[in-house]
């Protein structure tokens, strides 16, 4: 018996591909809608998939027709967006919404947003709960974008019941911007020794896009105003990580760690770097959802591995995923300063 009809925006996305395959083995009828209206190979033929630009003016209303039972958003960022969701209330039975971590401050204002400045690295309580102090809302950031988001959306109370999920650093096959690609790229390269920032010791917490696609579909079933942390079972140091990455190639790497910060040459640096540990409390979700996850970093991270290899082979990284060079710069795989800064290191030692 069909547990109703879920539609899922962004379907064809990291997060939308594996959302549309856990609802539907949870007995859902799933409209997949991107803006391609592609589909996956995984997913089962009753999977309907539509084209849909939902910028567009009036495309969603048009599109949801009757309406549904429960809307997954992938791509909501703005107030825009909440008041696209929030005027179809009236045809949408409740909804899960994707937010992020990045809409935390610590109690000195710190956050995502001031890494880069002097002493800007945040220092949150651990492991961070969803009373956390968050970003002032407003449209300067991404982290502002999503607060103002998620502050409308539950705005709506009763009319449209909206569970918005904080993600950590998300992780698994189809990531367009997949920090994995940091070591990986390297071990390919034949890169010998790395060198880590922060003594190895920075922690991001993760998610893998399968907790993630668990999360979502325990909250269709159980629909409610709330904000709820996402993440994996652990948080492993970026030390770790690179172990692991070392250990599904079958290579090993030699890690030397600077004490500090990252240098203005960016040696050091990686996708997960930062002064001081980033872990969600994920009680919340255990409590409200019964969540458990079902993987964990090590376990999922072969697949991960695999994958960005594959886009890797006869490209340059670049190429297989611009958003990474937008994010961090050619100063990521900047090999020569890496090598100088070693031949440095070496000397002193």
């Amino acid at each position: 018996m069909s547990k109703g009809n879920a539609w899922v925006l962004g379907a064809t996305g990291q997060i939308g591909r594996a959302a549309v395959q856990s609802l539907v083995e949870d007995g859902w009828e799933v409209t997949a809608a991107s803006r391609g209206g592609g589909r996956d190979a995984r997913w089962d033929e009753a999977v309907r998939t539509t084209a849909l630009d939902r910028d567009a003016d009036g495309a969603l209303a048009a599109a949801l027709g009757d309406g549904c039972d429960v809307l997954v958003d992938m791509v909501a960022y703005d107030a825009g967006h909440a008041r696209q969701l929030t005027g179809l209330a009236d045809r949408i039975g409740s909804a899960v919404v994707i937010s992020s971590g990045a809409v935390y401050e610590d109690d000195r204002g710190r956050s995502f947003d001031t890494q880069g400045e002097p002493d800007g690295s945040p220092h949150y309580p651990l492991p961070i709960p969803e009373s956390q102090r968050t970003l002032p809302a407003g449209d300067t950031t991404y982290g502002t974008r999503k607060i103002q988001l998620e502050r409308d959306l539950l705005a709506a109370g009763e009319a449209l019941p909206v569970t918005l999920l904080r993600a950590g650093a998300i992780h698994g096959r189809y990531c367009r911007s997949p920090r994995e690609l940091y070591f990986v790229k390297r071990l390919l390269d034949g890169r010998a020794r790395r060198v880590l920032a922060f003594g190895g010791e920075s922690r991001f917490h993760p998610v893998h896009v399968s907790n993630l696609a668990e999360l979502i579909r325990l909250a269709a079933l159980r629909p409610g105003s709330r904000v709820l942390n996402a993440g994996d079972p652990q948080a492993p140091t970026v030390a770790e990580i690179g172990g692991a990455v070392d250990a599904a190639l079958g290579r090993t790497t030699e890690t030397v760690l600077m004490a500090g910060a990252p240098g203005e040459d960016g040696v050091g640096g990686t996708p997960w770097s930062s002064a001081h540990p980033i872990v969600y409390d994920m009680t919340a979700a255990e409590r409200e959802l019964g969540y458990r996850p079902v993987t964990d970093y090590a376990r999922s991270l072969p697949g991960t591995v695999e994958w960005i290899a594959a886009q890797l082979e006869g490209r340059d990284w670049t190429e297989a995923f611009p958003a990474m060079l937008r994010a961090y710069g050619k100063k990521l795989f900047d090999y020569a300063a890496e090598d100088a800064w070693l031949e440095a290191h070496d000397r002193k030692a």
